[in-house]
C-alpha cells in the first residue's frame, strides 16, 4: 500500500497536526522536498510532501504558494515552526483550506530529515515488497507455463491479479479465457482489437471498458497473439509487471505452439507426396492418416495474394474434422469432405479450385483436375469446379461478344428473376438433384422444385432434355450467374 499523509499524521515521533485538508488525508506521497522558495513548483513532479519554514514567505505570498503547489499536483505542504514563523500563518491556512491542500504543522522538535526518512523507510519497503510479489508471482507463471501449458498459466494471471484475461489468437479469435465466461467480452473488445492488430510490431494499449481498467498487448514482434487483461480497478506498476512477464511467457508458448504446427505441417504434406506417389501408407505416419476426410472427398487447392503459412495458421484455427490441410509450392492444398466444401471454398481473396469427387488412390489425378481449376479461377472468378472446366473450355472457342448476345438470349425469359436463375444453376450444378441443390441454397427441395419448374414455363423448354440443359449451364456461365 502507498504512504499517504494519513500514515505520516498517525506517526507519534513525527508529532504532526492537521491545520488544513483534512478530508484529503489519504494522498500517496511519492517523495518528500525541502524549499524556502515562494513558488518551488519548478522543481516538483507531483506526489510530494514540501517542507518549509516560511523564511522567506510574506503574508501576501501564501496564496501564490498554495496555488503553485496545487498547480502541480503536490500530495501536501509541511510548514515548520519555531524558526521563521512560532505559528502556522493564518493566511497560508485560508489559502490551503480552499484549495483543499493539505497543510501539516511540523512542530520544532520535529527535523524534517526525521520526515524524509520516515517516507523513504516506507518507499523502499514497499518497493522490497513489490519485488518480491513480482518475483513470486513470475514464479507461479512459469510453473503454470511448465506443468499446465498456455491454458493454465491465463488461468493463474487471472488469479494473481484479480482480473478476467483473454488470449487471443493472430486473427483475433478467442482462444482461452479465464474465467470462461470473460470469453463474452471479446464482442466489447472488438474496435481495439482490430486497430490493435493493425498495427505492427510490438504493441500495446490501455483504455477503461464500462468499470474496467483493460491492459491489451501484441505477443511476439510478428504478434502470434494478444493478450488482454481487464478488472474493476486500476493496474498499479507491480501488475504491470506481472502483465509482462505473463506476455512474455505466452510468447514463448505460442513460438513453441507454431513451431510444433510447422513440424506436423510439413509431416501432412509429405503424407500428401506418399498418396501423389501411390506409395503404400498404411504403415507410415498412421497418425495422420486417420485425419483424412471418408472418402469419398474432394481435392481443393486454393491460390492468393495472402501468406501461405498465415492462411494455413487461420485454416487450422476453425477447420472442421472432414478438413485434411497440406501445402505444396506456393499453394494450400486441401482434402475435404463434401460436409465441409461450402467452409473451405468460402475464403474471401483467394482463388480456389475443387476437383470432381476423389478416393486416396486417385489423389493425383484429383490434385490434377483441382490445380487446373484453380488456374481458372486466378483468371476470372473466385471458385471454380473441374467440372465447370468443360464449359469454359467449349466458351473460349467464342468470341465474348457472341458467347455473351447468345446466353441473355437464351435467358432473356429469366432476366428479371434473379432468385429463379440462382435456383436454375445450383440445380444445374448438382446434376438435376433436389435435395443437395436445396440444402446448397438453404432451402426447402419443394421450394426449389417449385421455381425450376416455374423457370421451365418462363423458359418454354422442357429440362428434361440435356441439350436444353447443356445450354442454360452456358448460359449461366457466360453471364456469371
Amino acid at each position: 500500500m502507498p504512504l499517504t499523509l494519513r500514515d505520516l499524521v498517525a506517526d507519534p515521533e513525527l508529532g504532526l497536526a492537521v491545520r488544513a485538508g483534512d478530508r484529503v488525508l489519504d494522498r500517496p506521497v511519492t517523495w518528500v522536498h525541502t524549499s524556502e522558495l515562494t513558488d518551488p513548483s519548478p522543481f516538483l513532479e507531483g506526489g510530494e510532501l514540501l517542507l518549509t519554514t516560511g523564511l522567506a514567505l510574506r503574508r501576501a505570498d501564501c496564496a501564490g504558494l498554495v496555488d503553485a503547489l496545487t498547480s502541480v499536483g503536490a500530495a501536501g505542504l509541511g510548514f515548520g515552526v519555531g524558526l521563521s514563523h512560532r505559528e502556522v500563518p493564518a493566511e497560508l491556512v485560508a489559502a490551503a483550506e480552499r484549495a483543499g491542500l493539505p497543510l501539516l504543522e511540523v512542530p520544532r522538535p520535529t527535523p524534517f530529515i526525521a520526515i524524509s526518512k520516515a517516507v523513504s523507510r516506507t518507499l523502499a519497503a514497499d518497493e522490497y515488497a513489490s519485488l518480491r510479489r513480482t518475483s513470486r508471482a513470475q514464479h507461479e507463471l512459469a510453473q503454470a507455463a511448465g506443468t499446465g501449458g498456455v491454458a493454465a498459466l491465463v488461468r493463474t494471471l487471472a488469479r494473481l491479479l484479480g482480473a478476467w484475461v483473454l488470449l487471443l489468437d493472430p486473427g483475433g479469435r478467442l482462444l482461452h479465457s479465464a474465467p470462461v465466461a470473460a470469453g463474452s467480452r471479446l464482442a466489447q473488445l472488438r474496435s481495439e482489437v482490430d486497430e490493435l492488430r493493425a498495427k505492427r510490431g510490438l504493441a500495446a494499449t490501455g483504455f477503461a471498458l464500462g468499470d474496467q481498467e483493460v491492459s491489451m498487448q501484441a505477443l511476439g514482434g510478428r504478434a502470434r497473439g494478444f493478450l488482454v487483461v481487464g478488472r474493476g480497478g486500476p493496474f498499479a506498476t507491480t501488475d504491470h509487471h506481472v502483465i509482462n512477464s505473463a506476455a512474455s511467457l505466452l510468447t514463448l508458448a505460442l513460438e513453441q505452439v507454431e513451431a510444433l504446427g510447422a513440424v506436423r505441417r510439413r509431416l501432412r504434406s509429405g503424407f500428401l507426396e506418399l498418396l501423389l506417389r501411390g506409395e503404400p501408407v498404411q504403415d507410415v505416419l498412421g497418425d495422420l492418416r486417420a485425419e483424412l476426410p471418408p472418402e469419398p472427398f474432394r481435392v481443393v487447392v486454393l491460390l492468393g495474394a495472402r501468406n501461405r503459412d498465415e492462411l494455413l495458421a487461420e485454416l487450422a484455427a476453425d477447420q472442421p474434422s472432414a478438413v485434411y490441410l497440406a501445402e505444396r509450392g506456393d499453394a494450400v492444398v486441401a482434402l475435404v469432405g463434401e460436409d465441409a466444401l461450402d467452409w473451405i471454398t468460402d475464403q474471401p481473396g483467394l482463388a480456389v479450385g475443387v476437383s470432381e469427387p476423389s478416393t486416396s488412390a486417385g489423389v493425383a489425378e484429383g490434385l490434377r483436375q483441382a490445380e487446373q481449376a484453380a488456374q481458372a479461377a486466378k483468371r476470372g472468378g473466385t471458385v471454380v469446379r473441374f467440372s465447370d472446366l468443360a464449359g469454359r473450355g467449349l466458351l473460349d472457342l467464342l468470341p465474348d461478344a457472341d458467347a455473351r448476345a447468345f446466353a441473355e438470349s437464351v435467358l432473356a425469359p429469366l432476366r428479371d428473376h434473379d432468385v429463379l436463375l440462382r435456383s436454375l444453376r445450383a440445380w444445374l450444378a448438382h446434376h438435376g438433384q433436389w435435395d443437395p441443390a436445396a440444402n446448397r441454397l438453404g432451402v426447402h427441395r419443394h421450394t426449389l422444385r417449385n421455381r425450376v419448374h416455374k423457370a421451365e414455363d418462363l423458359l418454354g423448354r422442357s429440362l428434361d432434355q440435356p441439350g436444353v440443359r447443356a445450354e442454360l449451364w452456358l448460359a449461366l456461365h457466360v453471364l456469371g450467374v
